[in-house]
């Protein structure tokens, strides 16, 4: 019986140990030593004289990681949440479809999100050009008739940028609820109906429930990516101010590769790493303890 277990245990090594060999060269190790020059004097390359904990004191008294902050939660709100009703709304649509019809409409629904995010620039950069962009006969009669730069008015920055990422990301979305939405067996529907339960009971009582893990991993899925918020935002602000519209991970960028500032850089994404795990740990137990009652 030991001897059954020994080889048990080295089988199970043997498999899972080059994963955890990689995982710790790739992941864990490069991790300690970011938090490491987060305490240092150091610019982005090079040894850098220790400081203790003067990059964090320095960094959370900064104006511009405090404006980076808000701007950073400011857009997981405006696109997190509705990110996954539309994408829930969608799939619910779409898996009323049959044949080629969902086929066809599932594959407009994800092609967004395939492309590179420099196609998705340039692609909304062009809808919405303050000169000849579709999106600015919409804009006009809300602007005294006169066109108005989304991306250059800082108020329409964020909301601008959260449309096309929701444009942009859906599509995995959906995938995921329709996947979710096909395990519910059509008998249960079937028996709601004969208890003449109508539709919007059957989305309560039935799909509601019986979706909500999918939901949740949706929710944490979303909120992860946009807490690392960066491509969109800086492609979207190059040629105008950045500041005002900075977000986490652009100021990590600014100070590191840009200030040459490698420990007050470190010290800015340990924040953020601290910041994403424990927020995607207490949504994820809290959205799981939701779905238990």
């Amino acid at each position: 019986m030991i001897r059954d277990k020994r080889s048990e245990y080295l089988a199970a090594l043997i498999l899972v140990g080059p994963f955890i060999a990689i995982y710790g060269l790739l992941f864990v190790w490069p991790t300690i030593q970011m938090v490491m020059l987060s305490f240092t004097k150091a610019p982005l390359i090079g040894p850098g004289q220790w400081v203790g904990i003067d990059n964090y004191v320095k960094i959370l008294s900064h104006r511009l990681f405090q404006n980076a902050t808000w701007n950073t939660v400011y857009f997981v709100l405006l696109t997190v949440i509705p990110n996954t009703l539309v994408s829930l709304a969608i799939a619910m649509a779409v898996n009323r479809l049959r044949g080629w019809k969902q086929g066809f409409v599932m594959a407009c629904f994800f092609l967004p999100y395939i492309l590179p995010v420099s196609v998705v620039y340039l692609t909304w950069n062009w809808i919405i050009d303050v000169q000849y962009g579709l999106i600015q006969y919409i804009v006009r009669p809300f602007n005294g008739g006169e066109p108005m730069s989304l991306t250059r008015t800082i108020p329409f920055f964020m909301p601008t940028v959260a449309v096309v990422t929701i444009w942009w990301t859906l599509g995995f979305n959906v995938l995921l609820f329709i996947a979710g939405l096909r395990n519910i067996s059509p008998e249960i529907y079937e028996a709601a109906s004969l208890d003449s339960a109508g539709r919007w009971r059957q989305f309560r009582k039935i799909t509601w429930p019986l979706i909500w893990p999918v939901t949740a991993l949706v929710l944490t899925i979303q909120l992860i990516a946009q807490l690392k918020i960066f491509d969109q935002v800086y492609l979207f602000s190059i040629g105008g101010r950045q500041d005002p519209t900075i977000v986490m991970v652009q100021y990590v960028y600014k100070l590191a590769f840009q200030q040459n500032k490698g420990g007050e850089g470190a010290a800015a994404a340990t924040i953020l790493f601290a910041i994403i795990i424990i927020l995607s740990v207490v949504q994820y137990q809290a959205l799981r303890a939701r779905g238990e009652k």
